[in-house]
């Protein structure tokens, strides 16, 4: 459950997703973002380094054991923050496209009920990108007001703010495949919306 209040001066989200395919009715896509006060950013910057330790590159849910997605699941949730989450279903193979923009409607259009302008998600292929930026046009165009300021970036997975939506996500599949113990430790921090892609 979100807090009651937004936080202050939120005008930024940042966001990452995690999918299974499955034949006939299965499969889900879950697009995670995450909502920090700005002033909050280089603690959660640092939080996020730590937690990588030694790995080189980008923290990766998928690449850390158990016992790291647990611990990543429970700093996130000491930081202050929260996390919208859409989860889409079905997901047939080669289909996560389509999800990923359903998924992505609907997000934008929470975010937008609590004052975030921008939406940061990470970089892919140019094509991909353009498909995310055209998809938000349309929320714009069809579902917000009329002089609403709402747009997505692209960032490289560098940027440290983008993993914790990588934790949200990861904890949220994990919980649909029936595991859990990490969204336990998330679920007071995390409001999730479900999605009928129409696949």
């Amino acid at each position: 459950m979100l807090p009651s209040h937004p936080l202050a001066f939120v005008r930024q989200a940042f966001a990452d997703e995690s999918f299974h395919e499955a034949d006939r009715a299965g499969g889900f896509y879950v697009l995670a973002a995450s909502v920090f006060d700005a002033a909050a950013y280089e603690v959660v910057r640092a939080a996020m380094i730590e937690l990588r330790g030694k790995h080189a590159g980008k923290l990766h849910w998928n690449r850390m054991d158990a016992q790291e997605q647990r611990n990543a699941a429970k700093r996130l949730a000491g930081l202050d923050g929260f996390h919208v989450v859409a989860v889409g279903a079905p997901v047939p193979p080669r289909r996560q496209e389509r999800a990923r923009a359903m998924c992505l409607t609907t997000l934008a259009v929470e975010l937008h009920s609590y004052g975030v302008t921008e939406l940061l998600m990470e970089s892919r292929t140019r094509q991909l990108n353009q498909r995310d930026v055209r998809t938000v046009a349309g929320v714009r165009q069809r579902l917000l007001p009329r002089d609403a300021e709402f747009r997505v970036d692209h960032k490289s997975g560098a940027e440290p703010l983008l993993w914790t939506a990588d934790i949200v996500a990861g904890a949220v599949r994990a919980r649909h495949e029936g595991n859990l113990r990490y969204h336990e430790l998330l679920r007071d921090r995390v409001y999730e919306i479900d999605v009928v892609t129409g696949c």
